[in-house]
């Protein structure tokens, strides 16, 4: 298990290592000098525009770190010492799935970090307000940040194992079928589609509405709580079904 975890890091990190050391660097050139006052005005606007744009840099060098990861498991030649490996298909799958997790957290974590520091510093420069201080001081926003934040995992984690489902069906169940590729994302908007009927179970946390075919809950913070919750538990069931499929004769 631990190899597994070795093999998926060292799969998903060589990608993308240089692009986060080199944003990280670029990003602590401005944060220091901003910090100890001697960047002029018109290099913290240039800082915080460089550093917004990096975030884009490293969410599209972590779909393609993310791609690799993917590819070592369902494309030859990684695939075959993936599919010898003499573990359990869940352990293999939960090492692939919580290499993704931790390198994109931990990147876009840093990057937006970075970008929240010298939007702050350059704020502070046009008002006499500290808004450090004022976000530090206001402690009833602190449960709204922890909803958001499992939301997002809750929506990262249901969005991998989506991708990993209906590739893993690809691979077995639709393979050499007709227009198989196009049954795998026809099964995906599916999987999307049930998950937004399965919000219908939040009703009373929030309010409900109706756009077509599809539903949305309008939710309060213990509203998001739970549909964090949800969201979990839905990339749990993927997670047991995309194991038990990798069990299978996968074509690779």
């Amino acid at each position: 298990m631990k190899a597994q975890f070795k093999y998926s890091f060292k799969a998903g990190l060589s990608i993308r290592i240089y692009a986060f050391a080199a944003i990280m660097l670029m990003n602590l050139a401005f944060i220091i000098p901003g910090a100890l006052g001697l960047l002029p005005i018109a290099a913290q606007i240039t800082a915080v525009s460089l550093s917004g744009t990096a975030i884009a840099v490293m969410f599209a060098f972590n779909i393609v770190g993310d791609v690799s990861i993917t590819r070592r498991m369902f494309v030859a030649p990684g695939a075959y010492l993936y599919a010898l490996t003499p573990e359990p298909r869940r352990n293999t799958l939960f090492s692939s799935v919580i290499t993704m997790f931790v390198i994109d957290f931990v990147t876009m974590a840093a990057t937006i970090i970075s970008v929240v520091v010298l939007s702050f510093g350059l704020a502070n420069r046009f008002t006499e307000l500290n808004f450090w201080e004022m976000m530090l001081s206001n402690v009833s926003i602190f449960p709204y940040f922890v909803s958001q934040f499992l939301l997002i995992v809750g929506f990262y984690l249901f969005l991998v194992m989506v991708i990993l489902f209906c590739t893993s069906v690809r691979k077995s169940v639709l393979y050499n079928k007709p227009a198989g590729g196009f049954l795998a994302v026809v099964l995906a908007f599916g999987i999307f589609y049930l998950s937004t009927v399965l919000s219908l179970l939040l009703a009373p946390f929030g309010i409900v509405s109706r756009f077509g075919f599809f539903f949305s809950v309008s939710l309060g913070t213990i509203g998001v709580f739970m549909y964090a919750l949800l969201l979990i538990l839905q990339a749990a069931a993927l997670f047991v079904l995309t194991s038990k499929l990798l069990e299978r004769k996968l074509n690779i």
